[in-house]
């Protein structure tokens, strides 16, 4: 192999791992730092709304009034907001955000509001 050639191939292998190491460890770390607050807020807003569902659910069952049937279409409407915390969770994926880095920021988001966590399951925790 001439000169030119090997010079060549070692400037393609170089800026090969350049983009490797772009994609690898600059992209998600990148997209975690441009959307991580928005993930945290829909995050919890989906959370929440999934506990209401639920608790509505069981409210149903146990008093199947109008009333209850009435806080239960409510709340599934609210389970629309799931909707864009699935896209932001899914566009993190697509961009190399790893599931275990997904989980950290929700323990992060959840350590931040467990006031407000106390707080609503004080206030519609189901006795039995």
């Amino acid at each position: 192999m001439n000169r030119k050639v090997r010079t060549a191939v070692n400037i393609v292998a170089v800026l090969l791992v350049v983009a490797y190491g772009i994609v690898e460890y600059v992209v998600p770390k990148a997209a975690t730092t441009l959307w991580k607050e928005d993930y945290k807020s829909l995050m919890f807003q989906c959370d929440q709304v999934m506990r209401e569902h639920f608790i509505a659910k069981q409210l149903v069952l146990a008093d199947p009034s109008e009333k209850a049937i009435r806080n239960l279409d409510a709340s599934e409407v609210g389970l629309l907001g799931c909707h864009e915390y699935d896209k932001l969770r899914k566009t993190l994926l697509s961009y190399g955000v790893s599931e275990a880095q997904l989980s950290l920021i929700g323990l992060e988001v959840i350590e931040e509001k467990a006031d407000e966590v106390r707080r609503f399951v004080e206030i519609h925790e189901i006795r039995y």
